[in-house]
């Protein structure tokens, strides 16, 4: 399932050039930049690849723009790939995320809006740029669609959610129903926006009020509308989380009609002493990077485990002393005390006394435990936190070169996914991003002529629903073992809510694959990587032995790329070591059991972000 309601369209990732045509200031606050030029239609990189032209289909699509580092000239740039961008190892680049104010094909106009009161990178770029001036830029790398059917729409935001604003009252029907809430710095800054007869729009200016909060207020006091919204939020991240929590646990409100984005956190931004309106890289550290470079194995742990006890969640209510928190997680009061000191100490936590005792709030980094992604990922109890702990057995792996989940854990991985509670806990995982390999999968001309389809894939419900709604004419077998066939058959009407589109989909349980008699394709999408060499070519072979004469198996995987693999990569492949004794392979060793499975590859595509998907048929004699 998507994260929310919204359809998901994938587009490959491609770098362009721009040029700046014309400048407007909008209001004070907001200053819109037209950008034009030939790569924003179809084009060819410099290195030989066709480019396609820039889309924009999504109200709130957004594009990172590329900027030099202080006192340098040009910007750290990737190498343009197939649908991707490999980036520069040594060196860091520097881009920001905005969102696509207008783009018009015909007039090959790109609009976008910045703020321009704060310091920042891009604004003091918008601040300086003229017309003429050049800028890179990537993305979208995907577009929501339109706003699901609802009875009404609620919307909220700030200054740097105005573009997504604007453009989302542009789209929407006449006769659509919306309560819309902006935050802005100044009066000055209120915008003309498109009105509606449905759609009220209420404006909340900061400087007018005390202190922060006005959206997280605005809309908690809110009429609430009778009948089901969809709800928008956007702003500043902390914000936008007081809100989603808000509407799921005080308007009872589903997850997935709730879509919510942080765009920016409000902290300290320390300036380059040489120029006042631009951020010192060294000194104002990102959040994100420090983030990352924090779950490094002590900090690693403890952030785990604090995961795992969810307290980003319990601390993102208020701040809380070790008291109030060992009860509510069930923790020992001392043991605990110790792990909130010590996240306090590597800047997750704030501390302040209150009468003689510690009590703890989020840091601008410990905020990211309060994510929903973050936190399902650290959780050690999570099915994705529980696929990791084969890394704690690394020097068995090493020395053996076979798995040591068994030894960390009890028992192997492929036992855990035969219990019925995990399977369903790791799919449902799976099957939120899912639709981000399945939409532009659907969409890459491998299943012409397909009439029925055989799929083994953890993502298997998503890529079928994407499949045949574009297929009408194709039929999908899901083959799949028992524990993940039974989640599957459950899951059906939520990933597939259309009951015809579902009637052409059949969940067979096997323990391996055995293609229908009638099936014309197999897909295996990263069926091979938890199979040593011999098992994964009789995979291939079992895939393809009914298949007719023009039949074709496809498949994917995740490979390791030697030219551009990164510390991310090489994390998975040691994860794959010690969870299931194989590791990501290469392309080389990819070939070599196509080959001793029998088969060879005739057709090669790529699709969505660089996607390589194998069309492989049995060797001609």
């Amino acid at each position: 399932m998507s994260p929310t309601s919204r359809a998901l369209v994938v587009h490959p990732v491609t770098l362009r050039q721009v040029e700046v045509s014309r400048i407007e200031d909008v209001t004070p606050g907001m200053r819109r930049v037209t950008f034009t030029g030939p790569q924003l239609a179809a084009f060819t990189s410099e290195n030989g690849l066709p480019q396609p032209a820039f889309v924009s289909g999504g109200f709130d699509d957004d594009i990172r723009l590329l900027f030099a580092h202080p006192g340098q000239s040009r910007p750290v740039l990737p190498v343009q790939a197939q649908g991707r961008l490999d980036w520069p190892k040594d060196e860091h680049a520097l881009y920001r995320a905005y969102t696509v104010r207008r783009f018009d094909p015909r007039a090959g106009e790109l609009d976008v809006d910045f703020v321009t009161h704060g310091i920042g990178v891009a604004t003091t770029w918008a601040q300086r740029a003229r017309a003429g001036d050049r800028l890179h830029l990537f993305g979208p790398q995907s577009s929501a669609g339109p706003v699901p059917p609802s009875d009404w729409l609620l919307v909220a935001g700030d200054d740097t959610a105005l573009p997504a604003i604007g453009r989302l009252l542009e789209e929407l029907p006449e006769d659509a129903r919306a309560q819309v809430f902006v935050e802005v710095a100044e009066r000055g800054h209120v915008q003309r926006l498109r009105e509606l007869p449905g759609v009220t729009v209420t404006w909340l200016v900061r400087a007018e009020a005390d202190g922060i909060g006005l959206l997280v207020d605005a809309v908690r006091d809110a009429q609430w509308w009778p009948g089901a919204p969809f709800a928008w939020i956007a702003g500043e991240r902390s914000a936008v989380r007081e809100l989603r929590r808000h509407l799921v646990e005080d308007r009872k409100m589903a997850k997935k009609d709730i879509d919510f984005t942080g765009y920016w956190k409000r902290t300290d931004v320390v300036v380059l002493a040489e120029d006042a309106s631009v951020p010192d890289p060294e000194r104002t550290t990102d959040a994100y990077e420090k983030f990352h470079e924090l779950a490094d194995l002590v900090p690693a742990l403890a952030i785990r485990v604090a995961a795992g006890l969810g307290l980003g969640d319990l601390l993102a209510s208020g701040a809380a002393g070790a008291a109030e928190l060992a009860a509510r997680t069930g923790s020992d009061e001392r043991a605990l005390g110790k792990l909130l000191r010590y996240l306090s100490t590597i800047g997750l936590l704030a501390e302040t006394l209150h009468d003689g005792l510690p009590r703890y709030t989020l840091t601008e980094v410990g905020d990211f435990l309060a994510d929903d992604y973050w936190a399902d990922l650290l959780d050690p109890g999570s099915a994705l936190g529980r696929q990791a702990q084969g890394i704690f057995g690394l020097a068995e792996s090493v020395r053996t070169g076979k798995a040591a989940y068994a030894s960390v854990t009890g028992r192997t991985f492929a036992q855990l996914r035969t219990e019925q509670g995990f399977c369903d806990q790791l799919l449902d995982s799976i099957a939120e991003g899912a639709a981000y390999l399945g939409a532009p999968l659907a969409d890459s001309g491998v299943f012409a002529g397909v009439e029925h389809l055989v799929i083994r894939s953890d993502g298997a419900g998503v890529e079928a629903r994407e499949i045949t709604a574009r297929h009408p004419g194709l039929r999908v077998t899901i083959s799949a073992p028992p524990a993940q066939a039974d989640w599957l058959r459950r899951d059906l009407p939520t990933s597939v809510p259309d009951a015809a589109q579902r009637a052409r989909i059949h969940v067979a349980a096997e323990a391996g694959i055995d293609p229908a008699p009638d099936a014309d394709a197999v897909l295996l999408v990263f069926a091979l990587g938890a199979l040593g060499d011999e098992a994964a070519a009789a995979v291939l072979r079992s895939a393809a032995a009914n298949l007719p004469a023009g039949g074709r198996v496809l498949l994917i995987e995740d490979l390791y790329d030697t030219d551009h693999a990164d510390e991310h990569d090489g994390e998975e492949d040691l994860l794959a070591l010690t969870r299931d004794g194989t590791g990501l392979r290469t392309e080389a060793e990819l070939d070599a059991i196509v080959a001793l499975a029998g088969l060879r590859e005739a057709a090669r595509h790529s699709f969505g972000w660089g996607t390589v998907i194998r069309e492989l048929v049995t060797r001609r004699p």
